[in-house]
């Protein structure tokens, strides 16, 4: 299937005309991607759902899971928030761990889906539907939180979901996250060689987004420089510990969007942040 088939029922059923850069604010944010992801969701998990399981932490497409890398630390008894878990397979996983995990999304597509997953599979994380720059929660109530490319990349500020993480978070709590790694912002969005060429600057922070005939968006994402994460990530008051940058494993060769084998042994795809709020 080619990226333009991918995308081509949740682009009908939003009436998407084409794509546009332009600045977006964090309302019109929220409400494209509660758009996309309930128009998406059925096929993103058709394509995805095998490879994420129905009760596993994957981080990445590069296949780095949570049971290997153990980037949250022991999780036994601990209050656990996913920060946009679409279906929840990493709450799941989480709960299966013996945590207290509370997993949240904006998209009531995605949550039907983690709804179902639940169901499947008699484990049962909290499901909320959110936002990542909202959260409905009380100050100090999570001994961590994670996201593994939920949330971060779709909101306006980055900043406010890291300051709202922090708040919820209890002293000493980790937070992990993980992206797309931002030098991939300037290279076309292909997995194959075309994919190889730098075609826009790493600096031009103006949101990607798609648009419908009226030119309101359908599709938004963000992007921000290493840099501009390690300054809000300050900013939160979060400590940054490390940034994992996983290589592309021998013997992968799954494609997922612009990820694949022949870019991945190039250049990082993923960006994985381990924070911890000070104690």
């Amino acid at each position: 299937m080619s990226t333009l088939d991918r995308y081509a029922g949740a682009e009908d059923l939003l009436g998407t005309a084409g794509a546009a850069k332009r600045q977006v604010g964090g309302a019109e944010s929220r409400q494209a991607s509660i758009a996309w992801w309930d128009a998406d969701a059925d096929d993103y998990q058709a394509e995805h759902g095998g490879f994420l399981g129905d009760a596993d932490f994957v981080w990445c497409p590069e296949g780095v899971r949570e049971a290997d890398a153990g980037y949250l630390g022991d999780v036994t008894g601990r209050a656990v928030l996913e920060v946009g878990c679409g279906a929840a397979s990493c709450g799941r996983w989480l709960a299966a761990q013996g945590a207290n995990a509370v997993s949240f999304d904006i998209s009531a597509g995605m949550l039907r889906h983690a709804m179902a997953g639940n169901e499947a599979t008699d484990l049962h994380p909290a499901l909320v539907r959110a936002s990542a720059d909202q959260l409905p929660f009380a100050d100090e109530s999570f001994d961590a939180a994670c996201s593994a490319f939920g949330g971060v990349p779709f909101v306006a500020d980055a900043g406010a979901v890291f300051a709202e993480v922090a708040r919820v978070l209890r002293p000493g709590g980790p937070w992990v996250f993980s992206v797309t790694h931002p030098m991939r912002w300037i290279f076309p969005d292909d997995p194959g060689p075309m994919g190889l060429t730098v075609v826009q600057s790493y600096f031009d922070r103006t949101p990607y987004l798609e648009v419908d005939g009226d030119g309101a968006a359908t599709y938004v994402e963000h992007h921000r420089t290493l840099g501009d994460y390690v300054r809000q990530l300050a900013a939160a008051g979060l400590l940054l510990e490390d940034l994992v940058e996983p290589e592309w494993p021998e013997g992968h060769e799954r494609e997922w969007g612009q990820w694949s084998p022949l870019r991945g042994r190039l250049f990082p795809g993923t960006a994985i942040f381990r924070c911890r709020r000070p104690a």
